[in-house]
């Protein structure tokens, strides 16, 4: 499975687990343009990840996090949370130095 069918995996998977249905998502898209992204059909922007996980009432790294996890077929997310964390920080600790 490659990231574009674990990132439409994980968004289906997060919507069916908050009991959200396609057509909650009506302010935003429809319910045909959900399934595309669902079935993989189109890959979202950043802007519709952060406008879908809003509807799904979480945060869009949660999303993301979560199409790795299956893109891994990993269990662990403390230890993919783990290494974000160490990156993040490391890249913090370079961008503040540099400035």
């Amino acid at each position: 499975m490659n990231i574009k069918e674990s990132l439409a995996l994980a968004l289906k998977r997060a919507r069916i687990a908050k009991k959200i249905t396609q057509e909650d998502f009506s302010d935003i898209s429809s319910r045909t343009y959900v399934s595309t992204l669902e079935r993989g059909l189109y890959t979202p922007t950043v802007e519709k990840v952060d406008a879908l996980a809003k509807v799904i009432g979480i945060h869009p790294l949660t999303i993301l996090s979560l199409a790795y996890l299956i893109n891994e077929e990993a269990t662990d997310a403390s230890a993919l949370l783990n290494v974000i964390n160490s990156e993040l920080n490391e890249l913090i600790f370079l961008i503040d130095r540099g400035q």
